[in-house]
């Protein structure tokens, strides 16, 4: 009986050893994955065929859809040439967002960053005996309470009328 023990106590060790990263995002089942399917734009008859583009195979095509365009265009932008100059219609709005300054390379630097302190938090997640969700128990400390800042921003003197009155 006591052998019987100590192999289900080596056995549920050794499963809790097991390191999938601070999010475990793949399927629970073998079926198909819905996200996968992606619809197309509709197909339209051009007013010119001689206008068409040149097939191009394995290139994209007219009906693929651009989900960097996509959003460029529903948030009010321009998707044409994301790398164009600013127009200056939009001089202001640059001018209020970099206020502050502008630090370059602030994508790759925080990139490396949360690399780092992902790194640094599997050190000490890895080993678990109930499954968790890891990415939240990494990034705990940095959640913000909604309360507690409503609760500053009213000691401030700022108007917070959307947030519940405290009882």
């Amino acid at each position: 009986m006591r052998r019987i023990m100590a192999l289900v106590l080596i056995a549920g060790s050794l499963s809790a050893c097991a390191n999938t990263g601070l999010r475990q995002l793949s399927p629970s089942s073998r079926g198909p994955d819905e996200f996968l399917v992606e619809p197309k734009a509709e197909l339209q008859q051009p007013a010119d065929y001689a206008s068409l583009p040149t097939p191009t195979p394995g290139q994209s095509n007219l009906t693929d859809n651009n989900p960097g365009a996509d959003a460029v265009l529903a948030l009010g932008g321009r998707p044409s040439n994301p790398n164009a100059a600013v127009p200056s219609s939009d001089g202001a709005l640059v001018t209020a967002a970099s206020r502050f300054g502008v630090t370059p390379g602030i994508r790759t630097e925080l990139a490396q960053a949360d690399a780092e302190f992902r790194r640094r938090q599997s050190r000490f997640t890895q080993y678990r005996i109930f499954p968790e969700d890891r990415y939240n128990r990494a990034y705990s400390r940095q959640t913000l309470d909604a309360e507690e800042t409503a609760r500053r921003w009213r000691q401030a003197g700022a108007r917070t009328p959307s947030f519940p009155p405290y009882n």
